[in-house]
């Protein structure tokens, strides 16, 4: 690259109101990627504007939007910009994120995409040793139940084959679920009465382990997960941990920037 080109990194995440998870997950993220790269600054943006607003009126910490983010960039004298999402799969977040920053494209001789956790087929394999290695004490009589966001998009389809591809490898006790779509908890409900745990561990699918595993997860109410499984007659326990936190998948979307980088 030139003298006169300046390359830089853009880490694109949905965002968290909740500043425990966000320092373990997004943050462990980006401080490793920057690590893995350290001749590029790195910038953070975030897709959520309802999360922005809430950390802005709650705590007063400003968060920039994708469009805040590139304007910093384009000030800042950046001509190329690598993008690596914290997405975990390529649905309407990583869609609206693409087409947010390609309409300030004229900014930039350069503009390129990293992909998202679950693109590839390798991903998937690489998610499921990351998943298997941090769930290590599982035993066989045990389940591991985890709780994906869920998507209108067709991408949703990833669950359902990735809970497949787990039984494929050799872990027919890890189930994978959604909140929002399917696998739905009815029917991870009726897969785990065949297999017949002792006890079902449960864990977000989610890159940060904010409100959907504090509440529909974890929490109190009769609805959510923790409670159906106990009221179903399971011993369960929450494993409030995001994706972010586990070492496994930072390496996987380190990777993904890495053969971006490398094109």
């Amino acid at each position: 690259m030139s003298e006169n080109r300046k390359k830089a990194i853009l880490v694109v995440s949905f965002g968290t109101s909740h500043h425990d998870t966000c320092q373990a997950t997004i943050t462990a993220i980006e401080k490793e990627i920057q690590a893995a790269f350290p001749e590029f600054p790195l910038y953070r943006a975030w897709t959520s504007k309802i999360i922005i607003r809430k950390l802005w009126e709650r705590d007063h910490v400003h968060i920039d939007t994708v469009q805040e983010a590139l304007e910093k960039m384009h000030r800042d004298g950046i001509t190329d910009v690598l993008v690596q999402p914290t997405h975990v799969i390529n649905g309407i977040e990583n869609d609206q994120m693409k087409e947010d920053i390609l309409s300030f494209g004229k900014y930039f001789q350069s503009v390129s995409f990293g992909d998202p956790l679950l693109t590839s087929e390798q991903d998937s394999l690489d998610v499921i040793q990351a998943i298997a290695d941090e769930f290590s004490y599982l035993k066989e009589d045990q389940a591991l139940v985890l709780m994906g966001h869920g998507t209108t998009h067709f991408s949703n389809s990833i669950y359902a084959a990735l809970d497949y591809t787990f039984k494929d490898k050799g872990y027919p006790n890890i189930f994978i679920g959604t909140v929002e779509a399917y696998p739905s908890i009815e029917t991870l409900l009726k897969m785990i009465k065949v297999y017949r745990p002792s006890k079902v561990f449960l864990a977000p699918f989610m890159i940060v382990a904010g409100d959907h595993a504090k509440n529909d997860l974890a929490g109190a109410d009769p609805d959510s997960w923790y409670c159906q499984f106990r009221s179903t007659g399971y011993e369960a326990e929450p494993v409030l941990k995001g994706l972010g936190e586990y070492p496994g998948i930072r390496k996987i979307l380190v990777k993904h920037l890495a053969r971006l980088n490398a094109r």
